[in-house]
Parts: structure tokens; sequence; C-alpha cells
């Protein structure tokens, strides 16, 4: 074997393996990626395109806007989980107008400070995922996810077991992040 062979070997037999960045690799989430990929096309597939024509309780909404909409993640990493999606069926940031540009990031600093006022999380995690190849489930349909964090939230439950203890059902979780919207002020 050469030295070149050796080397890939080496590189092969080490992926995967914990280094100093604390990778945790999940490979059976490729499965929902490469799925989601799969299902949405258009706007008919959309899941996000369908949810504003569904009441409020069956999309999991908690807000309406005019531009955009907040509404629970179906598979949350955390209890309050939320995605704000633009109404308009548009795969990527440059493609949003100004006015949902704007109500996105509103919608953001409202659901932060409504889910700080029901659940007291100590930290968020803001981000989109943008393409396939970005990490994005539903690449069709640009979504911004919004997932509350509390000290020691994270385990490696889901790794060993592929279980996510979430404390509480989505409708409950739903239903008070509604009710809060218009009572907090940002």
């Amino acid at each position: 074997m050469s030295n070149h062979d050796q080397d890939v070997t080496d590189d092969f037999e080490s992926a995967g393996v914990p280094d100093s960045f604390g990778r945790l690799w999940t490979p059976y989430r490729m499965a929902y990626i490469k799925g989601g990929q799969d299902q949405v096309k258009t706007e008919a597939d959309c899941p996000f395109c369908a949810g504003p024509s569904r009441t409020d309780e069956e999309a999991l909404i908690v807000h309406r806007g005019e531009h955009a909409y907040a509404l629970l993640n179906l598979f949350p990493y955390n209890p309050g989980h939320l995605l704000v999606c633009p109404y308009r069926h548009v795969p990527d940031y440059t493609d949003l107008t100004q006015e949902e540009t704007m109500e996105i990031a509103q919608i953001t600093q409202k659901a932060m400070t409504v889910i700080r006022a029901v659940s007291y999380p100590h930290g968020f995690n803001l981000g989109m995922n943008q393409g396939a190849s970005g990490g994005a489930g539903i690449a069709a349909h640009l979504h911004q996810h919004l997932v509350p964090r509390w000290s020691g939230d994270a385990n490696f439950f889901p790794i060993i077991a592929q279980t996510k203890a979430i404390p509480a059902t989505l409708g409950e979780i739903r239903q008070q992040i509604a009710e809060a919207w218009d009572e907090v002020h940002a």
C-alpha cells in the first residue's frame, strides 16, 4: 500500500469520529432531509403554502401577519421551536421583498419576547438553512427557525435512543404561545 493509499484509508477510518470540534454525527437525520427535498417541489406539495388555509390549531400557527406567519415546527428540537415563513412560496432569502424581510424580523423578535414570557429559555438559536446542500429540510419554501434553548437541554438521548423528550404536546405549546402573543409587548 502506498503512502497516499494509507493516508486515504486513515482519513476514511477516522470519518465520523469526534474530534476537537466536538461533532456529533447524526446520520439518521439524512432520511428527514432527503425526504423533505423529494416531497416538496411545487406550491401544491408545500406544507408552508398549505398551512395558512387551515385553522391555526390544525396548522400549529401561533401568529398570522400580512406577509409572513409563525408556526410550531412539527419536528421540534425543543418545546416552542417555531418557524417563521413568508406566505409566498420562495426558496431563498434574496427572493424576499423588503416588506417580507421586515415582517419576518418583526415576527421573530415578537416570538422571542413571547417565548421568554411563557417558558423562560436561557437563549435562542435563530437560523435559515438555504438549499438542500445547506441543510434545509424543505428548501423550496424559505423558513426561519427559532429554537428556544435552556442550559443543559442537549443530551445524547436523541442520538442513542432516537428519542426526544418534549414535556408538552404541540397543541398545548401552540395554545400558550398564541394566547400570549397579543398580551406580551415587544
